[in-house]
């Protein structure tokens, strides 16, 4: 197959049971965020944390508005990720035949899922920490956040490129 002038061909990929959890699940954590940051909006300062530091340190704070910022972006690229989920044609692979591409097509969507979810549940969980600092429950995001954050978002990639690549 030449990998230049090979057209991919369209598969229907269902989702699976864990891909269908995992977006219900994140729907209703993202629910519950949009309903928690309501139900404070009013006890909320006009300045809240704005951006955090590599140690989880509040460095800007900004207005109380900004924080409807992020569940803006989070449902956007929660909308243009679930569209790319439905065209793994479009993906980018580096083993695809003929005799793995259903294999590589799920994985793909798979990955794309994953990252999806991991980054709206990410938003919440920032959202939720700036109205908990900025209400005097929290000092900061703490000092673990960068590290587990970026250890689950790599290991996910690093996970689903390792399974494309044994997969061949």
């Amino acid at each position: 197959m030449d990998k230049y002038n090979f057209k991919r061909p369209k598969l229907d990929i269902p989702k699976s049971t864990f891909q269908k959890v995992f977006d219900g699940f994140t729907l209703i954590v993202f629910t519950a965020g949009i309903v928690h940051l309501i139900a404070v909006w009013g006890q909320l300062p006009d300045q809240v944390p704005a951006h955090y530091n590599a140690a989880g340190e509040v460095n800007r704070w900004g207005s109380k508005w900004e924080l409807i910022l992020l569940p803006i972006i989070a449902a956007i690229l929660a909308i243009f990720m679930t569209f790319l989920e439905k065209h793994p044609e479009w993906h980018n692979y580096m083993n695809l035949n003929e005799n793995n591409i259903e294999f590589q097509y799920k994985n793909s969507v798979l990955l794309l899922n994953v990252i999806k979810n991991e980054c709206v549940l990410l938003f919440v969980f920032i959202d939720y920490n700036i109205v908990q600092v900025a209400l005097g429950k929290a000092e900061s995001i703490g000092i673990l956040f960068l590290p587990i954050t970026l250890t689950v978002m790599f290991g996910s990639i690093i996970f689903f490129v390792v399974r494309s690549i044994r997969h061949k």
